[in-house]
């Protein structure tokens, strides 16, 4: 089918509400890419609209629903088993940071740098990135690195935090022990994402800059980023959603 007929095809659904948004976000990047290298003089898809779609606002958790969360590893930790220390150093670590979960469990012990308090997060595509920690998890990893990994870890493993085998820890690993723990606090809906969530609510809350969370999160695209203005209005969640266009939703979900 030629470009101009796919593209009255595309008018006509969606004037009748029967093409999806990313069909014709889909169209419109064809129509740019034959534009751009000559294939056709004029781009036809200039004066079909951009579709519009909710923006998804991540879900974070207030400020003391992070303490109630916190305190369960922290009783659990006084208990001095290398599961609870290991736990603790965990979860102060990921809210501390606002790493993914997959970015926390790929650490490795050479990664922590206790003179700066700060680890050498591997971030996607291969991009590593210097991320400051709160002095309360680099207490807790330390803690944890002296009387916890001790006791679990396998000789020649590497990662920071290793599970029962003594082996890395996985991400559906962690989020078990997440789980767990938000029961016990009587979080409900909680993943290891909502941490990063609110770690990003809460900072650009307390004044922190937007590039400056941009970098400690390590998107590469800003729109990314701009999405926790959302949700920092209040210490809990927001309900209303914003309306973008689609080809900026693309980017910030493939991003996040």
């Amino acid at each position: 089918m030629h470009p101009i007929e796919a593209l009255d095809r595309v008018v006509y659904l969606q004037d009748r509400g029967l093409v999806s948004a990313r069909k014709t976000a889909a169209l419109k990047s064809f129509c740019h890419y034959l534009t751009d290298n000559g294939v056709l003089r004029e781009d036809p898809s200039q004066s079909l609209a951009s579709p519009r779609v909710d923006r998804y606002v991540p879900r974070a958790i207030s400020e003391q629903e992070v303490r109630q969360l916190l305190d369960e590893p922290r009783q659990a930790a006084k208990s001095r088993r290398p599961d609870a220390l290991r736990d603790l150093a965990m979860i102060e670590a990921l809210y501390s940071s606002g790493m993914r979960v997959s970015e926390l469990v790929a650490l490795d012990v050479d990664d922590v740098d206790f003179d700066s308090n700060q680890v050498a997060c591997p971030g996607k595509a291969g991009r590593r990135r210097l991320v400051p920690l709160r002095e309360q998890a680099i207490d807790a990893i330390d803690d944890y690195l002296k009387n916890g990994r001790t006791e679990l870890a396998n000789p020649d493993e590497n990662a920071l935090f290793v599970n029962h085998r003594g082996s890395r820890l996985t991400r559906q690993g962690f989020w078990l022990i997440l789980k767990a723990y938000a029961e016990e606090a009587k979080i409900d809906n909680i993943t290891p994402h909502t941490l990063r969530h609110s770690f990003a609510t809460h900072a650009l809350r307390d004044g922190a800059e937007l590039r400056d969370v941009q970098q400690l999160l390590g998107h590469v695209s800003i729109s990314t980023t701009q999405v926790y203005k959302l949700v920092s209005v209040d210490d809990g969640p927001v309900l209303e959603s914003e309306t973008i266009v689609v080809e900026e939703l693309a980017i910030s979900r493939a991003d996040g």
